[in-house]
């Protein structure tokens, strides 16, 4: 978090947020039950299993909730002047 936030839902809050860390686990579930039937390591994924390339955190505004990418949090406050 080296640069402002604010909120492009409330657009008041430039102090309180959540940052959320995304850690991605590849899993093969059981059609019939919905129960993890494998895990796999990143690096040893079968031929129909894309690796994972969201983003590493998103953001969750303290004050109404929003969560999104810490981009969308960035280019509001970069947009927005400080009142």
């Amino acid at each position: 978090m080296s640069s402002p936030y604010l909120c492009p839902k409330c657009k008041t809050n430039r102090t309180r947020f959540h940052q959320i860390k995304q850690e991605a686990q590849p899993v093969k579930l059981d059609p019939k039950s919905g129960e993890i039937a494998e895990t796999y390591e990143e690096a040893h994924l079968d031929a129909f299993h894309l690796n994972y390339n969201g983003p590493e955190i998103r953001i969750q505004c303290g004050a109404c909730g929003l969560n999104e990418s810490e981009q969308a949090f960035t280019a509001y406050a970069k947009n927005s002047p400080l009142s």
